[in-house]
């Protein structure tokens, strides 16, 4: 799992949207761990063993993130420590059914994918967001040559799919959600979307929010609405989502499987703030069967 910590403040029960020049004011607050800590916890609380590639500095919202991951009883011999500040920071804006968001990142030096994948051998190289140019793909080629799959995230990435293509040639699984697949390919509907994109990639995940999500492969084709919950935050639920589908994956599920694995653990999430109702092993089956 290779991306930065963020550390979330969610507003929510917004007395109305937040415009230039008004003051709005939350009837909820809370400070949750986000960014790529969602995902590594949401696995972790699957059952799978995960190495979360992140830094963390001196600052305070490091330190709180780096405290709920000990908490969460994280693998830590992928976290380095920073001689300062690495201040990851998301403001949420949490209403119904859909949150926006202003974020503030400290520079922060990438870790090498080649070396992390020498070094941990995984099964899956998960990343949060979409990473490309040629020596993003070189390094993904080279860690499907070592046996990892690779799936990969989008996360809002301002490129379109010409710019993106040879990394995500190199990706197994790539899983935007429908308004990004449609910004990346700029086709009329997320069906046509997911077909341009299946082109490039073996496996394409959309996620639909509320109208739950589809996947396809080759010609395999599926999809699964969102089940009825009572919505408390979405934040995270996208990430909550990818953890459910590499659960799958990691089981051998088939595609349908893996996306109702997915659907069960992003649903789950929206009932808690942040991360914090993802759902564990048992749980995640209970969901998927109905129970």
């Amino acid at each position: 799992m290779v991306g930065a910590y963020y550390a979330d403040l969610v507003f929510g029960g917004l007395g109305g949207p937040a415009r230039a020049g008004r003051e709005v004011f939350a009837r909820e607050f809370d400070v949750v761990p986000g960014g790529a800590f969602t995902q590594a916890s949401a696995l972790h609380r699957l059952g799978h063993d995960v190495v979360w590639a992140a830094s963390f500095g001196d600052d305070l919202f490091s330190r709180a993130v780096l405290e709920a991951a000990r908490r969460e009883g994280l693998d830590e011999s992928g976290f380095t420590a920073v001689d300062g500040p690495q201040r990851n920071v998301t403001a949420v804006l949490s209403g119904a059914g859909d949150r926006a968001m202003v974020s503030y990142q400290d520079p922060v030096v990438e870790p090498l994918l080649g070396e992390l994948v020498a070094a941990h051998r995984p099964r899956v190289l998960l990343l949060p967001i979409l990473r490309h140019g040629s020596g993003v793909a070189q390094a993904l080629g080279r860690a499907r040559a070592a046996g990892a799959l690779v799936f990969m995230d989008c996360q809002d990435v301002p490129v379109a799919l010409g710019a993106a293509r040879d990394a995500l040639a190199q990706v197994d699984v790539f899983a935007p959600n429908a308004e990004e697949a449609l910004r990346l390919t700029g086709a009329a509907t997320v069906e046509d979307a997911a077909r341009v994109l299946a082109e490039v990639v073996g496996t394409v995940v959309v996620k639909r929010g509320a109208d739950g999500a589809l996947a396809l492969r080759g010609k395999e084709f599926c999809a699964l609405p969102a089940p009825a919950v009572e919505v408390v935050d979405t934040t995270g639920a996208g990430d909550c989502f990818d953890a459910g589908f590499v659960h799958g994956l990691l089981g051998g599920a088939d595609l349908r499987t893996c996306l109702a694995l997915a659907v069960a653990c992003g649903s789950a999430s929206v009932t808690g703030v942040g991360s914090s109702a993802a759902p564990t092993r048992a749980q995640a089956a209970e969901r998927v069967s109905g129970g």
